[in-house]
């Protein structure tokens, strides 16, 4: 781990709980689990290394804190994750040099944010285990997260799936129509990469039937207030849409604040 305690004790929910990995067989299953996920159901291009050695790693990873969700049911150990968020704060990719969204977008002016940040990324969760409650778990580990390192504002890219952005027209222009972030804040996609978000009118949209549409992932980012960036990237290695998102913790609803902070109250 990234500093002397990082963690937030563990938050449980039933026979689930979530929490800061703790050794490196467990890193080692969330990226067998990103790699089940990622490449054999997501249709991911894997290079000769990554197909080898069925497992989704790179150089991220080394310095990350990567949050778990873990069933006890299946033991204690790297066999009961079951699902991962990988979470990178500014000491930790000051490491690396870079920022993984760094590579899709212009991150200047969440960099230039006058407070701690935190990147998040790589998520995904097993087949078996997408359930409402399981995405509340994750959310509620990042919020714990987010409090313990008084983190301002939260981001990363959000994938949709495939690459065709005439499927994804209704997301896409739903999402910068409605949820464009403060030009303050705004991340853009890089020049070469920029593909344009408003594909069509956006009075057109069906927006209950997009809402529906959207990744489990995304529709998180928005019930925490959270916004997009300037543009989409196409991502053919993992078969995916990007977008950016970001959320500025002081805007989460006082519901969330409540909720978690009741949870996670005495365990740091």
């Amino acid at each position: 781990m990234n500093d002397s305690d990082p963690g937030f004790g563990e938050l449980r929910a039933g026979n689930l709980g979530v929490r800061l990995a703790v050794s490196d067989a467990e890193v080692d299953a969330v990226q067998a689990l990103r790699y089940r996920v990622f490449y054999e159901e997501m249709g991911a291009h894997a290079d000769a290394e990554t197909a080898s050695s069925r497992r989704d790693r790179d150089e991220f990873d080394a310095v990350a804190d990567h949050l778990v969700v873990v069933d006890h049911d299946r033991g204690e150990g790297p066999e009961s994750v079951i699902g991962c968020y990988r979470l990178i704060r500014r000491h930790a990719a000051a490491r690396l040099g870079r920022w993984y969204s760094a590579a899709e977008y212009d991150i200047s002016r969440i960099v230039a944010f006058d407070g701690e940040i935190l990147e998040c990324g790589r998520s995904c969760v097993d087949a078996d285990y997408r359930t409402r409650g399981s995405m509340q778990l994750l959310w509620g580990g990042i919020a714990a997260y987010i409090f313990k390192h008084e983190v301002g504002i939260l981001f990363g890219c959000a994938s949709l799936p495939g690459t065709d952005l005439d499927a994804l027209a209704d997301q896409l222009t739903y999402l910068a129509s409605n949820h464009m972030a403060p030009e303050a804040i705004r991340p853009r996609a890089l020049p070469e990469r920029y593909v344009e978000m408003i594909r069509k009118d956006p009075a057109s949209i069906d927006v209950k039937r997009t809402l529906i549409d959207l990744p489990p992932l995304v529709k998180g980012y928005l019930r925490l207030g959270g916004f997009v960036g300037d543009g989409a990237v196409l991502d053919h290695q993992f078969n995916t849409t990007d977008v950016a998102v970001l959320v500025k913790t002081d805007q989460v609803t006082d519901k969330y604040y409540k909720h978690f902070e009741r949870k996670v109250g005495g365990r740091d």
